[in-house]
């Protein structure tokens, strides 16, 4: 089985862009909901909503995540079941 896996990293410019980009944008909902001229209810049902939209996207993103890292071994375990039945073909017919 002579496959060539290799594992695709970011580079360490995008994983800083990425976290900065998250932190920024959680950090601007916060302030945005404690300045807005609103009732306190209003504000909590606004931080409850953005902990939530928030909490989803990171379950969302690591369940795809998983889903993408299963499928690539789905895909090597079947590679190597068709490699090992051509094997016992070519040896049958030898």
């Amino acid at each position: 089985m002579s496959q060539n896996l290799s594992i695709q990293q970011d580079s360490a410019a995008w994983l800083v862009f990425v976290k900065l980009s998250f932190i920024i944008s959680l950090a601007a909902m916060g302030i945005g909901i404690y300045f807005i001229p609103a009732a306190l209810w209003v504000k909590g049902y606004l931080a409850m909503g953005l902990l939530f939209v928030t909490g989803s996207t990171l379950t969302l993103s690591k369940t795809l995540r998983d889903e993408h890292e299963a499928k690539k071994i789905i895909n090597q375990i079947q590679d190597v079941k068709t490699e090992r039945i051509l094997r016992d073909y070519e040896g049958e017919s030898a």
